[in-house]
């Protein structure tokens, strides 16, 4: 087995994953010219002198190093004299920065890197929506060393996992504790969204208000059967996916403590877990920044050109009301779904009904528990949000 975790740029973190399967770490500058697949106001505050020393300290102890080129758009920046000209500056400094991969989504970044002869193992992300043997035969013919697999489509599609591990020779990388909704229908715009809230140079100024994942949460909360079809694996059934040759796994997310991350790399190590589902999923210790966490995001914020700030007050407001990541408002014991990957091992869900089959809302039924008190606080704050949003 192996593991490419998500780096919080914490020397602790290094420390902590001695003895676990975790070959690379990966992460990014709080912003670049490329851009990437999180907002710079929830990531760590990194520069290009911090990312040095961090990479340094990384290839010191073992470890690779996998910086994220993983924007869905640049806004054709990529195509202008100046944009050219940034991205070849970007992918310099990696190299001198000893970078052993890079995480792409665009074709024509790893074709520069490939006729510049970049020394770069190069990586396909998740946006890039790889869920058939063909999509995965074309970036393999392009030159790709790595393609991480569409989750909301193929995590628990057997039949399709081993189609596309015969297609190609490349490895291949599973994300595991993702809580996507299965086909969700926001992807590529919340991913787009994303992207230029960490490009530089964006025309909206890296503002991001995350209206996907607020309109998600409605939705979760109001049919809980999205928590149970969501693209998560269990770490006990990590087993049945290293049985039809996938051994690479991806640990999210870049937000998170390392408290958090570690836990997260036993469970998955040890292929064990006891306790809520959901704490492999959702940041509930987010990192201790301390005062460098609110400077980085009134850096991005401070934009009253762009935006109201009365507005992102109230909103901020709305969300902390109550705070999902305080208590375990919404619970799915993980030892309970023990056998429930059994009915995907031999039949797909791609040509499947959800509301006829039933299985996963039988399942939610027995499993997610959610505090009614909490739920209608929520629900009200989201909706209040969302209204907010639109109006």
């Amino acid at each position: 087995m192996e593991i490419s975790l998500a780096c919080n740029f914490d020397s602790a973190l290094i420390e902590g994953i001695r003895g676990y399967p975790v070959y690379e770490l990966y992460g990014k500058m709080s912003s670049d010219s490329v851009g990437g697949g999180r907002p710079s106001f929830v990531l760590p505050g990194v520069g290009k002198q911090r990312l040095r020393d961090y990479v340094k300290l990384c290839r010191k102890n073992g470890f690779e190093f996998n910086y994220l080129l993983n924007s869905s758009c640049m806004g054709n920046t990529e195509y202008t004299t100046k944009g050219r000209k940034s991205i070849y500056e970007l992918l310099d400094f990696l190299s001198d920065c000893d970078v052993t991969s890079v995480t792409l989504n665009h074709p024509l970044l790893l074709n520069i890197i490939k006729k510049k002869k970049y020394a770069f193992k190069v990586r396909v992300g998740i946006f890039s929506g790889v869920n058939t043997p063909l999509k995965a035969k074309s970036w393999e013919d392009e030159g790709a060393d790595l393609i991480c697999l569409d989750d909301t489509v193929c995590n628990r599609d057997f039949q399709l996992l081993q189609e596309i591990r015969e297609a190609v020779r490349c490895r291949l990388q599973l994300l595991v504790n993702n809580g996507c909704r299965y086909c969700c229908p926001y992807t590529v715009t919340h991913m787009n969204m994303a992207a230029h809230a960490s490009q530089s140079g964006s025309p909206s100024g890296h503002v991001y208000i995350d209206y996907h994942g607020i309109r998600c949460e409605i939705e979760k909360l109001n049919n809980p059967v999205n928590y149970i079809r969501a693209t998560w694996i269990r770490p006990e059934d990590i087993k049945h996916y290293l049985n039809i040759g996938y051994d690479n796994f991806k640990i999210v997310d870049r937000s998170s403590s390392t408290e958090t991350l570690l836990a997260r790399v036993r469970a998955y190590t040890g292929q064990r877990y006891q306790g809520n589902l959901l704490d492999l999923i959702t940041s509930k210790t987010p990192r201790k920044d301390g005062f460098n966490k609110y400077i980085n995001t009134l850096r991005y914020f401070l934009n009253p050109f762009n935006i109201n700030p009365w507005k992102l007050i109230k909103i901020k407001r709305l969300l902390r009301r109550p705070s999902p990541a305080s208590t375990n408002y919404v619970y799915i014991d993980n030892g309970s779904l023990d056998g429930f990957i059994d009915r995907f091992l031999g039949q797909s869900c791609r040509n499947t009904d959800c509301d006829k089959c039933q299985y996963c809302h039988r399942a939610a039924t027995r499993h997610v528990v959610i505090d009614n008190t909490y739920k209608e606080r929520r629900l009200a704050a989201c909706s209040e949000l969302i209204d907010e949003v639109e109006g």
